[in-house]
Order: C-alpha cells, then structure tokens, then sequence
C-alpha cells in the first residue's frame, strides 16, 4: 500500500514579509487597459507567468486549460475589430445616465499591449466522467478561471500588467484564432509591462462603481444570516 504520509511537506505560515508580499500582489492588481509600454515580455518571464497559471488548483486534477500567445499585429487587429463591433452594441445597452461614461472608458489594450494571451478550457479533457465534475459540469471552466488569477498575481510581482477584454462575440474569437467548438474561450488578455498603475480599480476611479462593502457580503450559517463575528475590513495595500 502507498505510503501517502512520506509525500506529505511542512505547512507552515509564510514569513512576514513573504506573507505581506501575497496581500500585496493581491490588493494592488489592477485591470490594465491603457498603460501598457512596448517592451516586449521575455520568454523566461512568460515562462514564469504560464508555470504559475498551470499550477492553478483544478477539480479532479483535470488541467482543462490551454494557452494561446498572440503577438503578431494581424491577428491583434482582427481580435480588436471583434471587440470594438461589440462594443458598440454594448454602449446601447446601458441607460442615458451611463452611456456617456461608458463611451469615455478604454476597455481594451488590445493593439497597445505586446502580448495578447487567450486562455481557453478543453471541455473534454479528462473524459465523460471527471472526478469532481460529476454534478456539477461547470467546474472545468471555474478551474481555468483560477489559472487565469494565478497568471495575473504573478504578471502583478513582475511589473507587468494583465487586462482582461470580455467584448466580443465568442464565435468571432473563435474562428480568428481556429479554436474548436469543444473547447470554451474563458479569457482573452492583454499582458505589457506598467510603470504605472491606477492606485484603486480604474472603474471605481473614474465614477462607474464602487468597491462594496465586504461586511454587507458576509452571511453566517445560511442566506440572509447576518453575522457579527467577523471584524472590521483589513487595510489594502495601494
């Protein structure tokens, strides 16, 4: 019989500084869409970035997730011309009240940053029946979505910026870049390094919404329950 306790490590509390330095990348990530520089991303940084996203937790240990570098600026056009018929559908969506600011904000870097990365799930993988997945067939694509975090918390300690572009039509996206119909576009993102970054999330800055309050969000022992034994928000970083 395997011997599981011989594989098992030290699960001690980081350090503090080690501690403060997680808390710190992910209280000051940002959504970038308009600060990206030129620089090109080294190979053994995307190395890096594409490492962390890999080990993102997965149920069942299914790894749906692939990833597609796009740098060439064809390809970026094609995806941009996607994003902005769309987006001028999605303007008309919104009240008069919100139009106008709607129009103001840049909601893409498609073209500006030097690396776009799609991230897609295979939805197949791991077979018809997939431990985990067996209830609920969604967790394939929640898994991918959490290598899409760990990339960006990563991208965060090394300087550079992650956007995230949602305005498209799926079916435009996929036929630009020739992915099958079995496999889900989960995110498409615009990577570039920053020297600069919004000191609070951009939407909030510029008046679309604010950041809730985490105590409002918090039930205890069911919905609607509210609960008093949790304290007051912890200070962010900025």
């Amino acid at each position: 019989m395997h011997d599981e306790t011989s594989a098992l490590v030290a699960a001690a509390a980081f350090s503090e500084i080690d501690r403060d330095a997680v808390y710190r990348a992910i209280f000051t990530r940002r959504d970038v869409r308009d600060q990206f520089l030129s620089a090109p991303i080294e190979d053994e940084v995307l190395q890096r970035l594409l490492t962390a996203a890999h080990h993102a937790p997965s149920v069942g240990f299914m790894q749906p997730w692939n990833f597609i570098t796009i740098r060439q600026a064809g390809v970026k056009e094609q995806v941009w011309q996607a994003f902005s018929r769309a987006n001028n559908e999605a303007q008309d969506m919104f009240g008069k009240d919100k139009k106008a600011l709607y129009r103001s904000l840049k909601l893409e870097g498609i073209r500006k940053a030097p690396l776009n990365l799609c991230i897609t799930c295979d939805r197949t993988r791991g077979g018809k029946v997939v431990l985990g997945r067996t209830h609920d067939l969604n967790m394939d694509l929640y898994s991918t979505v959490c290598a899409v975090q760990n990339l960006w918390l990563a991208a965060r300690a090394e300087g550079i910026g992650v956007g995230w572009v949602s305005i498209f039509h799926e079916a435009d996206v996929r036929q630009i870049l020739g992915i099958p119909e079995h496999v889900a576009i989960v995110a498409y993102l615009c990577i570039g390094y920053v020297e600069q970054i919004y000191d609070q999330p951009e939407l909030q800055k510029k008046g679309w919404r604010k950041r809730l309050e985490l105590a409002d969000l918090i039930y205890e022992e069911g919905w609607g329950n509210d609960t008093k034994t949790i304290g007051p928000e912890a200070e962010t970083a900025t």
